[in-house]
């Protein structure tokens, strides 16, 4: 098993849009067999941090459910509303160790 965390940096004031758009993600995810996951905010550390976190069975389980979804037409009008409340990221993946 994989955990993959999508990590974003937010501008300032942001965070709330974010939230309202996580909702969004959530149903896409669904319609499109993607697992979304949780979403996290920080309480402690960079300011406006935004968290997508997901599992999965392995690599390329992940891959397969990104390229299934990522050509979507509502996956890019989703991703066009996100994408100005980025200031920057970057992606974690780890292996769950039970």
């Amino acid at each position: 098993m994989i955990l993959v965390r999508e990590v974003f940096q937010l501008k300032i004031g942001k965070a709330k849009d974010a939230k309202a758009l996580w909702k969004e993600a959530v149903e896409l995810g669904k319609k499109y067999n993607h697992p979304m996951g949780r979403a996290l905010t920080d309480l402690t550390g960079n300011y406006y941090t935004f968290v997508m976190e997901s599992t999965h069975k392995s690599l390329a389980e992940w891959e397969k459910s990104g390229t299934e979804s990522s050509g979507a037409e509502d996956w890019g009008k989703w991703y066009a509303k996100f994408a100005p409340l980025i200031d920057g990221g970057h992606r974690e993946i780890f292996t769950i160790v039970d």
